[in-house]
């Protein structure tokens, strides 16, 4: 493996960095994520068109640029530096992998060029309250219990002579008020035999749709509840390629990428935070001299330097190897947790103020670890599918019953 950077990679992160400099500052990103759709339309359009941002990972047959997890990553880091409203998460990392890996030719060709050239936005409407777990990122994906469950619970899919027709609402649908396509998880079959889908919900020409934007404690990460009500679908894949098990193992594959999108992403933000927070201290004097030279402050920003760097280290390796991916989010998101933490500290009284962008990148980290995490069980699942920590024939865990504190692999105490 060579982890150095290509050519193209730096240059993608450069200008990018270069742009957003220039039309994303603090006070841009308000204005932003006080617009209807929460983002800024004319910067979206840029990025598409001219940098072919949403498009990145995609096939060029799809009208994509034909890169791959790795330099949507370096994307993903700069924009997370600046905290940038846009629908990319969404559609760039969860809904075109979706369409490509499940989606037939028809539904590839008609959608994913679209995507690619800005022209059309995506997200994944999980219903059940937990995106993480329907990624498979803190839970189990097969079975379908993330999506609410249940005769009642989630969204339900009834097949009728004009096709399919939507019934239920999910909550926290990351960009689902502005979103012009839908991809929604619902359950078909009945009660008896349910299994859980995906289907495309177009916006623009649904009927019995209602998308309401809620209050979210980070507005950069706009969330809205949507309802559907009778709604006409159309089945992601065709009725004769869909398995037994629906869209699981697709979706499990899709979040293992996208948490290490996230993680790049989360580190983003980490490396301004931290680079703001440098910045003050060598300017804010007390006593006399520059805060940044008293050794306590030095000591507390080496150690949070040191978790940017490691965490930068795990957001790469999980985009060239995504099995990692769960690990490396959780990494990022505790790294980026707490140095917005320290940044508010060292910031002093001015940290605290609403007015100050420190607020800004802290609720980034409260808001992605509600959403994404928490971290603890995204460490827990990691583990568990590692087989860290089995049950040996008398009950007790494979590490005790070898006589010792730590797990069968990797060293991990117990």
């Amino acid at each position: 493996m060579d982890a150095a950077f290509t050519a193209e990679q730096d240059e993608i992160r450069r200008t990018l960095r270069e742009l957003l400099v220039k039309r994303c500052g603090p006070g841009e990103v308000r204005s932003a994520v006080r617009t209807a759709h929460g983002y800024d339309g004319a910067l979206w359009r840029q990025l598409a068109q001219d940098l072919g941002l949403p498009g990145l990972a995609l096939a060029q047959e799809y009208g994509g640029v034909g890169c791959g997890p790795v330099e949507l990553a370096v994307a993903c880091e700069e924009t997370g530096r600046a905290l940038l409203p846009s629908p990319l998460l969404a559609t760039a990392a969860l809904a075109a992998p979706l369409i490509a890996a499940l989606g037939t030719e028809a539904q590839r060709t008609a959608l994913l060029p679209r995507i690619a050239a800005g022209e059309l936005t995506a997200t994944l409407a999980a219903p059940g309250g937990s995106l993480s777990t329907a990624l498979g990122l803190t839970g189990d994906t097969t079975g379908g219990a993330w999506a609410g469950g249940g005769r009642a619970g989630g969204v339900q899919a009834r097949p009728g002579p004009e096709g399919w027709r939507l019934y239920g609402e999910a909550a926290r649908v990351l960009d689902g008020h502005s979103a012009g396509l839908l991809l929604v998880a619902a359950h078909a079959g009945g009660f008896p035999r349910s299994r859980t889908l995906l289907f495309l919900v177009r916006a623009d020409t649904a009927t019995g749709l209602a998308r309401t934007r809620q209050t979210s404690l980070d507005e950069t990460r706009p969330l809205a509840r949507v309802e559907l009500r009778d709604t006409a679908a159309e089945l992601l894949g065709a009725d004769d390629t869909v398995d037994a098990a629906g869209p699981a193992g697709a979706l499990a594959a899709v979040g293992r990428t996208a948490a290490a999108v996230l993680a790049a992403e989360a580190v983003g933000a980490a490396a301004s935070t931290l680079d703001r927070t440098v910045e003050y201290v060598k300017a804010r004097e007390q006593f006399g001299r520059a805060i940044g030279s008293f050794q306590a402050v030095k000591h507390r920003l080496a150690d949070l330097y040191v978790r940017v760097q490691a965490a930068r280290s795990a957001a790469y390796y999980a985009a060239w190897d995504p099995t990692a991916g769960g690990l490396a989010l959780a990494q990022a998101l505790e790294t980026l947790r707490i140095t917005t933490a320290e940044a508010v500290q060292l910031h002093g009284g001015i940290g605290f103020t609403w007015e100050h962008e420190a607020h800004l990148y802290f609720k980034r980290a409260a808001a992605d670890e509600l959403l994404f995490g928490p971290v603890h069980r995204l460490r827990d699942h990691a583990a568990e599918q590692a087989g860290l920590f089995t049950q040996d024939a008398q009950g007790h865990g494979q590490g005790q019953a070898q006589g010792h504190g730590y797990g069968p692999r990797m060293g991990v105490a117990v």
